[in-house]
Formats: structure tokens, C-alpha cells, sequence
């Protein structure tokens, strides 16, 4: 998790688009989200946030593939509180690990 969330910013994320869809409800909690395509908007009361992904070759180590999803995310109306609370709920529940 960071600190703080600009405006605007992009991150890569391992996961299919597939996976992306299903996670998204959870991590989006009680904010109301309606997906049209490749992009999604979430109402962030007193905004919202813009979703825009794009799927990329997978990342290729060795052996192993790794899906890539190009996830572009553009708040609207949301001070740096709002975006970090907001973040901080949809980081937790995008956030995978291994063992």
C-alpha cells in the first residue's frame, strides 16, 4: 500500500481480466460501480473513480507466464483523503499473495 494516490496513475497488475472482473466488486466495497467494456466507473462519494484496463503480453520468466493487466485509474472529485481511504480498502483486496 503507498501513502498517497494522485489523480491520476497506472499500474501493471498480474492477473487476468477475468480475475480483474471478479475481484473488482469486492474490492470496490458499497460504492456503486458500472463496467462498460474495458473500463468501469465507481461512484467515490463525493466523486468517482475512472477504470481502464487493457490486457498485455504476459510476463515470460523462465518457464513461467504471468498474465499482465494494464490498469489505468483516474479519480474525480476526491481530495487526497478520499482517494487514500478509498485506495487503502481496494489495495487490500486486489493484493495477492504466494506461499
Amino acid at each position: 500500500m503507498q501513502s498517497h494516490y494522485a489523480e491520476r496513475f497506472t499500474r501493471e497488475m498480474g492477473c487476468t481480466e477475468a480475475e480483474w472482473l471478479r475481484w473488482l466488486p469486492a474490492a470496490v466495497g458499497e460504492c456503486a460501480w458500472q463496467r462498460d467494456g474495458q473500463r468501469a466507473t465507481v461512484q467515490v462519494p463525493p466523486g468517482h473513480l475512472a477504470l481502464r484496463w487493457k490486457v498485455l503480453p504476459p510476463r515470460v520468466i523462465a518457464l513461467v507466464r504471468m498474465p499482465v493487466l494494464q490498469v489505468d485509474f483516474q479519480f474525480d472529485g476526491l481530495n487526497d483523503e478520499q482517494r487514500f481511504g478509498f485506495m487503502r480498502r481496494f489495495d487490500l483486496y486486489m493484493q495477492r499473495g504466494g506461499g
